[in-house]
């Protein structure tokens, strides 16, 4: 049989997707573990999530400190010593830090989770922040973070979240020499000691799991006190941003960095399945109508997109590209044009189906593993979503209309009232 190339192969429309459900556990000292038993190889990832990202710091930096130095040496274990331990097993362990939380996650075999959570057990309850380590993690972050103040991409990202949020929000802050170099050891500890030590987290076991693995991880994380609930320090008033310019100059930069963005909401909001698609069709994907026009039609950028950032506690709106200087008013003129066809012309039917059916194949493609399973199942925990969120996903998705679009984009796409940011020149 030969195949004619010119004939596009048959589709199938995805209408309804069900994720499998979470088994959870209380255990002994009140701790929540939640287990999706899902896979088809011997390999579980098991997650501790704490609240103790940026919203529960009282010194900026305790928190990302406090979680990347767990690794670093404890009571009984130095630092090669823990490393040599989750080698020998061939266990991956990554030490996470947001806004919102912090995190230690470790892939294993699953007959080896018995040798890991002795380890997780003694980086949670006895980890003891050695000095020289602290001022090699220092140093490290001090110089990662003066190669990315060189990036125009990373300065316009972090302008355009200070704009938003304000500098000394959660959301908006990020990390700086001072703080960095300011931090003390006594402010960290006391940081892991009430967040990390004493506080309660969420447990997440995925993968290949069976009754004795649920034992284990009872026995080992279930016995000991984690009684502190975790108290969110409010942040000061949200800024201004409406409408405002914000230009910084670089004249050694061949490049301007764009972003327009604006405050949005979180997943409860009524609103966000109809944003999610009005978002695709403007930059959500290859074939976005900014794609179309700045990268294919106009050539003036290799790559330009929209997103929606969902948070826990609020959300923002972004658009990015990456320019010539010489361009750069060019393309903000040409994304403004974009967003005022949405606002004034209904998408046809034709596009607003294609849009449809990726993003409908695309999130039933991101769930072909167990983890990529547990990461939906994670965002409902966490969040206070409610259980079928992700399964009534595909049914919000084709049940948004065009006029949907023009009434999301007249709401929340509103050019004059979004937050501008050029990092490079105009």
């Amino acid at each position: 049989m030969v195949l004619d190339r010119s004939i596009a192969p048959d589709f199938k429309v995805i209408n309804s997707i069900h994720l499998p459900e979470t088994q959870s556990h209380i255990l002994d000292n009140g701790l929540k573990l939640h287990v999706i038993n899902i896979g088809d190889q011997p390999v579980v990832r098991l997650e501790c999530i704490f609240d103790a990202g940026n919203w529960q710091e009282e010194y900026a930096g305790a928190s990302f400190f406090s979680i990347k130095m767990l690794a670093e040496g404890t009571e009984e274990l130095s630092s090669s010593e823990i490393s040599e331990a989750f080698d020998r097993i061939g266990a991956f362990i990554d030490l996470n830090h947001s806004s919102d939380r912090t995190g230690i996650v470790i892939y294993c075999l699953s007959r080896f989770l018995p040798e890991v959570l002795p380890l997780v057990q003694e980086l949670i309850q006895k980890a003891t922040f050695p000095e020289k380590e602290l001022e090699e993690l220092r140093n490290i972050t001090q110089q990662n973070l003066r190669v990315n103040k060189e990036k125009t991409a990373y300065l316009a990202s972090v302008e355009l979240r200070a704009g938003l949020f304000g500098s000394d929000h959660p959301y908006g802050k990020t990390q700086n020499e001072t703080d960095i170099e300011s931090i003390k050891l006594e402010q960290i500890k006391a940081h892991f000691d009430r967040y990390i030590k004493n506080g309660k987290f969420t447990i997440v076991l995925a993968g290949q799991v069976e009754d004795k693995d649920v034992n284990i991880v009872k026995e080992y994380l279930g016995s000991y006190d984690a009684s502190n609930e975790s108290a969110v320090i409010t942040p000061e008033s949200q800024v201004d941003y409406i409408g405002k310019q914000i230009l910084i100059e670089k004249q050694d930069s061949v490049q301007s960095s764009i972003r327009i963005g604006r405050r949005l909401f979180t997943r409860h909001h009524p609103d966000y399945f109809k944003m999610l698609v009005t978002n695709e069709i403007l930059g959500g994907y290859f074939g976005s109508r900014l794609m179309k026009n700045i990268r294919e039609e106009k050539g003036l950028t290799y790559g330009i997109s929209s997103n929606l950032i969902t948070l826990r506690h609020g959300g923002y709106f972004m658009i990015g590209t990456d320019v010539k200087k010489e361009f750069t008013q060019q393309t903000i003129d040409e994304i403004k044009k974009e967003i005022y066809r949405l606002q004034t012309e209904l998408v046809e039917d034709e596009e607003l189906q294609t849009v449809k059916n990726f993003m409908a194949g695309e999130f039933a493609g991101s769930l072909n593993t167990a983890f990529e399973v547990a990461d939906r199942r994670k965002i409902l925990l966490l969040d206070g979503l409610p259980a079928d969120f992700f399964n009534r996903y595909i049914d919000q998705i084709h049940a948004t209309t065009s006029e949907d679009i023009m009434e999301m984009a007249n709401t929340y796409l509103r050019p004059d009232e979004m937050l501008e940011v050029v990092v490079g020149g105009k």
